[in-house]
């Protein structure tokens, strides 16, 4: 398969073609995951492609999202990628989800209210981890 993907890679680079490019890129995770490829030959590839990768040496990172919960990734592979001027940022790693409230706010929500862990999980969520306002809709009901 490397005896395919490897020249096709190298005229895309000859080409210059814009749709090309972008083929290419979404499709140059593929080229690279093959074993035995050689490194130097692909990067001196992607150099004439414009095509310009950094690794960033990351311990964390973390998405805030519009919901109030955030993804944790941990330990993660972060790349930089500039390609024709467009830089992209690819993280590879274990997502997890982090909510904007403890443990112990799902606990006081259960004992207050006696709802279930995951109503009250849902109600803290939908109310943004406001306690208060959890416990004072879910005794409403």
């Amino acid at each position: 398969m490397k005896t395919f993907f490897f020249p096709l890679f190298i005229n895309i680079c000859r080409e210059n073609d814009k749709s090309n490019v972008n083929f290419l890129y979404s499709h140059l995770s593929l080229i690279i995951m093959f074993p035995g490829m050689n490194k130097k030959a692909m990067e001196q590839a992607m150099k004439k492609l414009g095509v310009k990768q950094e690794e960033i040496d990351a311990a964390e990172v973390i998405i805030k999202t519009k919901s109030g919960s955030d993804l944790i990734i941990r330990n993660p592979q972060v790349m930089k990628v500039n390609m024709m001027g467009q830089e992209t940022i690819q993280i590879t790693g274990k997502i997890e989800e982090a909510l904007p409230f403890s443990e112990d706010d799902i606990n006081t929500v259960m004992e207050q209210t006696g709802a279930d862990k995951i109503t009250a999980i849902e109600k803290l969520k939908e109310n943004n981890g406001d306690l208060a306002k959890t416990i004072m809709d879910l005794k409403a009901k």
